[in-house]
């Protein structure tokens, strides 16, 4: 099942101005315990600054520029923005051939980031990913050569394929946003995103994720099949001379940078979530360690991972505040890959978004 969400505000014709965001009014807050209504309940969000506007149209460019060779695949892209908003990382899900290398290729082009890709293999060792020390005859010393890690966003493409041992060299640098290379610490750099792909539907040969790095991803977003139009509108530009490999002739723009992640970080933090609706995410993760279907639930680690990417989808949305939808908007995807599924319940059909679900259908949401 696809992720259910996708940019607001809806993607404008081709050439039209892309509008900026309204800021609604916050919605009513609870009666205090004396039934009286406090009187800040209506007040208006706090001014946006200059700079957050600018960063919210910026990014909202992106998904444009992106789709201009990548059609029909603009919810992995907000994804993707999510997790440069959160500083976390993505676990893709496709089926070969669904453009996942593109799509990261693409947008760090209209990002202004520097991207490397890996291809996981079953020989591929450590220090192919982190870089090594070398000895240098010359000086009669080692000096550090750094990996392709050392980027801004990383395409682990197929990262099931090699064994734990060279999974497990992203621990580090997913967590800590650092590489230690004899003891010694080397900072990546910022923005650091790890976006890495595995195929849904061949198993033999590889080596399924631990849940231990499953829990590093902030998202896991399944990357659909195009429908019968968009599949159409490839085959079209590739009949046109499409050449994925040269995107400046395709005419993607960089439309945003390091500048515009940095504000909109700083406006995602400062937006703000009520006591209700946190409650809320907490109650939604301890309800999977419950479930009958599962035999690992979300971790306290999930609850924060919700927490912060229903606040970067808030402020997409052009709001200040989150709401229990938003909440339900990023469940599943935020949440898919932290829960284990019982075998029993697997053979039956039970997949994790299903178990999601049901546990939001289960779980009263805040008026």
């Amino acid at each position: 099942m696809s992720q259910n969400f996708e940019f607001f505000p809806p993607r404008p014709p081709a050439g039209a101005p892309v509008p900026p965001p309204s800021r609604p009014v916050p919605p009513p807050q609870p009666a205090s315990s004396n039934g009286e209504v406090p009187a800040t309940a209506y007040a208006q969000p706090p001014e946006e600054s200059a700079d957050s506007e600018a960063a919210r149209e910026a990014l909202t460019r992106l998904r444009a520029e992106v789709g201009k060779v990548v059609i029909g695949q603009d919810a992995t892209v907000t994804g993707l923005v999510i997790a440069l908003l959160c500083r976390g990382h993505v676990l893709l899900e496709g089926v070969p051939g669904v453009a996942k290398t593109l799509l990261v290729r693409t947008l760090s082009h209209a990002l202004r980031l520097d991207h490397k890709r890996v291809q996981f293999t079953p020989d591929l060792m450590p220090g192919d990913v982190t870089g090594s020390l070398v000895y240098d005859a010359r000086t009669a010393e080692f000096s550090f050569r750094a990996g392709p890690v050392f980027t801004n966003l990383l395409l682990a493409d197929e990262i099931n394929r090699t064994p734990p041992k060279t999974q497990a060299s992203l621990l580090e640098a997913m967590e800590e946003r650092t590489v230690s290379v004899d003891g010694e610490p080397r900072p990546l750099p910022d923005p650091f995103v790890v976006a890495a792909t595995q195929n849904p539907i061949e198993y033999e040969g590889t080596y399924p994720l631990p849940e231990a790095q499953l829990d590093r991803f902030l998202l896991k977003l399944t990357v659909p099949l195009p429908t019968r139009d968009e599949e159409l509108k490839v085959v079209q530009a590739h009949n046109a001379g499409f050449d994925p490999r040269d995107l400046a002739a395709a005419g993607v723009e960089q439309v945003a940078g390091v500048e515009d992640l940095a504000a909109a970080r700083e406006a995602v933090r400062q937006v703000r979530i009520a006591d209700p609706v946190l409650a809320y995410v907490v109650d939604i993760c301890r309800q999977t360690r419950s479930s009958p279907s599962l035999s690992l639930g979300a971790s306290p680690r999930g609850a924060t991972a919700l927490l912060a990417t229903s606040k970067a989808w808030a402020w997409l949305s052009g709001r200040s505040y989150v709401t229990p939808d938003d909440v339900k908007a990023l469940a599943r995807p935020t949440l898919r890959h932290r829960v284990a599924v019982r075998p029993e319940a697997e053979l039956e059909g039970v997949t994790a978004d299903g178990v999601l679900d049901t546990v939001l259908a289960s779980v009263p949401a805040p008026r």
